[in-house]
């Protein structure tokens, strides 16, 4: 088996990522190639295809979530994302037994316990029928129906059992926190039920954007556990690599490679962002050590910077001023790279301000 080298792996999922330059795909396809975009807070998306696309503009994603062919809910790893609607109808299906788990973490164990699951999926669908309720409206009249218990961890846990669209408002640009969150029933959003699960087409989409990758890739990513017993079904239709540790390394037999001397632009990511969650193994793009510094604030997310391909380090919206944290000495032209590359980010982030990049020494 060919071994492929880390440099290799960066630049092709620099390339497979729309991050070696900016591209010129509609807002709604480059979803699509990605598969689903994190969503977890309103504004962060949005950074994520500025940064891979030329001539983003805020109003082309609000206007897919208006138009309901992008749908903002729970799916990869449990947490929110956006995928295009008819992607959603086999995604959420695929990931539903891992979201159906989080209900056995204490957080929604302890107040739930004894509660009849089945039940408590039917009262929330009656109660959402036709209509978009608040997660507080909608664990207030749950808690009439089941009383004594916790109010917010009841509407948590039917949008857990119950695939939900969250309202176009609610991945609305301009909030950066998710302060308040509106949603209605998946398939009556869709006009449609959802389909079944489809593990194979799962890692089909994600090799493509994601790959070449392990098996411990490819479930670290989704959530998703036994993909191994999966990807014995489709070997005779992968590629199949090492990495530089020997660890065995799958992927489509016709997708891109890259040049490991590719010259790649600063690149500045959002939290959360796909490229630094996609993998398990993230040295592709991250080095342990800046992982590990950064680990204890993975739930609020920290939006990072490339050079050369990887991570130098941090950024901040602190205001109308882009601060930047480098964990690394500039070299070359590096840091005017930087410095440009921040300012036009701005431009997009508060065009109306008289806004400052600062770099931290």
């Amino acid at each position: 088996m060919t071994e492929l080298s880390l440099r290799e792996l960066n630049r092709t999922l620099l390339v497979r990522q729309r991050l070696a330059e900016r591209v010129e795909l509609a807002p709604l396809e480059l979803i699509r190639h990605l598969v689903a975009v994190q969503g977890q807070e309103p504004n962060w998306p949005y950074v994520g295809l500025w940064t891979r696309l030329a001539d983003f503009e805020q109003g082309a994603l609000e206007k897919l979530l208006v138009d309901r062919k992008v749908l903002r809910s729970t799916m990869i790893r449990r947490t929110v994302h956006l995928a295009a609607a008819e992607d959603f109808a086999w995604l959420r299906p695929t990931l539903q037994p891992w979201i159906d788990a989080l209900l056995n973490a204490a957080y929604f164990r302890d107040e739930i316990e004894g509660i009849d699951l089945d039940r408590l999926a039917t009262e929330g669908r009656a109660l959402l029928s036709g209509k978009a309720l608040s997660r507080s409206d909608l664990g207030t009249l749950l808690a009439e129906r089941f009383p004594d218990r916790h109010v917010r961890r009841l509407a948590e846990s039917v949008e857990v059992l119950v695939p939900m669209a969250h309202s176009a408002d609610t991945g609305s640009w301009g909030r950066w926190r998710n302060r308040y969150v509106t949603m209605s029933l998946a398939d009556e959003w869709l006009g449609a039920p959802l389909g079944t699960a489809a593990p194979e087409q799962l890692i089909r989409r994600y090799l493509a954007a994601f790959g070449p990758a392990t098996v411990a890739d490819m479930q670290n990513w989704s959530g998703v556990t036994r993909l191994a017993e999966v990807i014995d079904g489709m070997r005779s239709e992968l590629a199949v690599f090492t990495d530089d540790q020997h660890k065995v390394l799958f992927d489509l037999p016709d997708a891109p490679f890259a040049d490991p001397d590719l010259a790649v632009p600063v690149r500045f990511l959002p939290a959360f962002d796909n490229a630094l969650l996609g993998h398990k193994d993230r040295r592709r793009i991250i080095a342990e050590a800046d992982r590990q510094r950064t680990a204890r604030e993975a739930s609020a997310g920290v939006p990072m910077y490339l050079v050369d391909g990887f991570v130098h380090g941090r950024w901040a919206l602190d205001g109308a001023t882009v601060r930047i944290t480098p964990w690394y000495p500039f070299t070359g032209s590096a840091e005017a790279e930087v410095r440009a590359e921040a300012e036009a980010l701005l431009s997009f982030l508060a065009p109306a301000e008289a806004g400052k990049v600062v770099i931290e020494k």
